[in-house]
């Protein structure tokens, strides 16, 4: 198989949520048997190489790339597995800050597919892998093939039961913990954290962001049941001297020990101080451990970040703007961007989300902040139809319209706009990255207006 169609054949396979809950066969299917019997056959590579976990809610993609890029200042060849991608798959996986070209990921693809089909013709694997086990597979094998020196892993779902839970890290990572896949985790914030909390290893260090009491208190026992050492970064470091601009944010990032060090982040809103601040406290760790790490490759890290989807400016003219709030943690961040960033500009807004999501409390949050609102459906199979969002919210905002696809909600939102207003496009990465998939292939669609260049990485 190509690229092209090694991508398909994976997607055939469902995506993280579909392969958890597209029928009840499938709960069968969450353990670890599964990548560990892979992993097994390949020799192990995650062992390769040393390795840190993200989990979390809200903030731990942010966090991951925070400190891969931290690890690429140090001189380190460092390796990034996120998800979920915007535009293209191979964007998961990213070696040196560059995704896995499309041939070597053909060439793993195709090498891992004869290794499931002879493992399941033995019998040693109960079921066809999943979309998220294949693809941490081949991202644990990229890496160590291309002789990684540091691989940074976030959490795809919970983290307990998650794929990427087979790896032993040299430190684990919790970001803040809020409501998000309830039908999965647990409904209550304690259930939700002793999932995320299960990256927590035997006798190793986990760095925390993670402040709401009962989230907190979850993760401080798992530690010292696992005789962790946990640093509570919310009790033990403070951003001082705080100034952001056009929601740019310095801070001076602080430890009663008297560590100090100025900090510029590269990444929008002022959520981002908080995951800085984790950053800092994780990079911090790593140099302790003797990693190549210094205060200046954190600065540098911390102030070249790219996390595209989160707060991202596509054009200037008028203000285009993406992000993938899809719980209403992140719509509250959302709203405070505004307010704290552009307090008295008039908000157009469009928006799709899929159909398992808090949709009417997330719309709660937004719409009323905005001045019209164009609603749209992400192209995923869980989106929820324009229509539905309609007769959820339109209560919410005096100007809501209806648009069948990104494409043609963009276009109207673009319509609408006036001298000062700020078009934003949220609600769930998928429509983000629909979003920025329109914009790739065809950047002429902000007509005459300034329109910012674009990467794959980019801001």
């Amino acid at each position: 198989m190509d690229y092209q169609q090694a991508t398909r054949y994976l997607i055939s396979l469902g995506n993280e949520v579909r392969a958890w809950a597209s029928d009840s066969v499938n709960v069968a299917k969450l353990g670890l048997e599964n990548i560990t019997q892979l992993t097994e056959d390949l020799g192990r590579p995650q062992d390769a190489y040393p390795s840190l976990l993200v989990a979390g809610t809200n903030g731990k993609g942010s966090v991951a790339a925070m400190l891969d890029a931290v690890l690429r200042a140090s001189g380190l060849r460092s390796g990034l597995y996120t998800s979920p991608h915007l535009v293209e798959i191979n964007e998961r996986i990213r070696l040196a800050g560059q995704p896995i070209p499309g041939e070597e990921f053909a060439e793993l693809f195709n090498r891992l597919r004869a290794r499931m089909e002879r493992l399941l013709a033995e019998n040693r694997l109960r079921y066809h892998p999943t979309y998220f086990e294949c693809l941490t597979a081949m991202a644990l094998e990229y890496f160590r093939r291309q002789s990684c020196e540091f691989a940074v892993l976030e959490v795809g779902l919970g983290g307990r039961l998650d794929s990427t839970n087979i790896v032993k890290p040299r430190l684990s990572v919790i970001t803040q913990i809020d409501y998000d896949h309830e039908r999965f985790l647990g409904q209550t914030l304690a259930a939700i954290a002793s999932e995320k909390a299960g990256i927590i290893k035997p006798a190793s260090v986990v760095v925390s962001t993670a402040s709401h009491p009962e989230a907190a208190g979850v993760i401080r026992e798992t530690a010292r049941r696992q005789g962790a050492r946990l640093v509570e970064v919310w009790n033990e470091y403070s951003a001082e001297e705080l100034c952001g601009e056009e929601g740019l944010y310095r801070f001076r990032a602080c430890r009663a020990d008297g560590f100090s060090l100025p900090i510029s982040l590269s990444l929008r809103g002022s959520h981002q101080v908080e995951n800085g601040l984790g950053a800092v406290a994780a990079a911090l760790e790593l140099a302790a451990m003797g990693f190549p790490v210094t205060e200046q490759s954190i600065q540098q890290g911390l102030a070249s970040t790219q996390w595209p989807g989160r707060l991202e400016l596509l054009q200037q003219d008028p203000p285009v703007y993406v992000d993938g709030a899809h719980n209403p943690a992140g719509a509250r961040a959302l709203v405070r961007f505004w307010d704290e960033t552009f307090p008295s500009r008039r908000i157009i807004l469009v928006y799709g989300a899929m159909r398992d999501k808090a949709v009417p409390e997330i719309t709660e949050i937004l719409f009323p902040r905005a001045s019209a609102v164009i609603v749209t459906r992400p192209e995923q199979f869980r989106s929820a139809t324009p229509e539905t969002i309609r007769d959820l919210a339109s209560h919410l905002c005096p100007r809501l319209l209806v648009e069948s696809s990104p494409g043609k909600a963009l276009e109207a939102a673009l319509e609408l706009a006036r001298t000062g207003d700020l078009i934003f496009v949220t609600g769930s990465l998928y429509l983000v990255g629909d979003i920025k998939r329109l914009w790739q292939t065809d950047p002429a669609r902000g007509r005459d207006r300034e329109v910012l260049p674009l990467s794959p990485t980019g801001h």
